[in-house]
């Protein structure tokens, strides 16, 4: 049984979690689109009320993640391969600039964790840890994000990666990938600890042209 605590009593706050896993379910197939998301049933597993599941299935909804039929209540809809291609098409237009802006903001302290989190996946890289190198990959993008100091960027990029969980940890898996994300993280942070913000952001829109030709978006997600 999937229970979890919850740190203070703000409903807000629990629902948000429930949200969170939720989502996180969906976009790792393990809810399936068509599948049905029962209170009852959600409320039982994570031993929570049926407000919060309520609430986080709102939530859902307005993502675009589940869809409320008649009769049979939320119904997941989870990601499609259009969904996927779109996606990277915005990331091309737009995560250069959050490099960009990083390698003119990025603190000390945030440069250090950069750096740390390249050089594990250096480390990773030679042991073909698949698993490590997926939650690095995340961490690389979301240290750039915050470094960008702007909050939209941020959510939206952010938003991004947990909806191309699966596609970028099956990517991952590739022959060579691995090797090659880590050669490209390590040139785009080099530019951003020289503050070049012209290269950074050019390395980062060439990465992401990378990640989505090597991303089967036709495959079963």
């Amino acid at each position: 049984m999937e229970r979890f605590e919850i740190n203070g009593n703000s409903p807000s706050g629990l629902g948000a979690r429930v949200f969170e896993i939720l989502r996180s379910d969906i976009l790792d197939g393990k809810y399936k689109p068509g599948e049905s998301l029962v209170e009852a049933k959600l409320s039982e597993k994570l031993g929570v009320s049926r407000t919060p599941i309520r609430d986080a299935i709102r939530q859902l909804g307005a993502e675009g993640l589940v869809k409320i039929v008649p009769n049979r209540g939320a119904v997941v809809k989870g990601i499609t391969s259009k969904d996927i291609k779109d996606i990277y098409k915005i990331r091309m237009l737009i995560e250069g600039m959050a490099s960009r802006r990083a390698a003119e903001n990025i603190t000390p302290a945030e440069l250090d964790e950069l750096r740390e989190t390249v050089e594990l996946e250096g480390f990773y890289t030679e042991r073909e840890d698949v698993e490590h190198l997926t939650r690095l990959d995340t961490k690389f993008h979301d240290i750039l994000f915050r470094a960008s100091n702007s909050q939209p960027l941020t959510h939206m990029l952010s938003t991004f990666h947990h909806y191309l969980q699966k596609a970028r940890s099956a990517s991952m898996s590739v022959p060579g990938r691995a090797l090659k994300v880590y050669g490209e993280h390590k040139a785009i942070f080099d530019a951003i600890e020289a503050r070049d913000p012209d290269k950074a952001e050019m390395l980062t829109t060439k990465h992401i042209t990378n990640a989505s030709m090597n991303i089967d978006s036709d495959a079963d997600i």
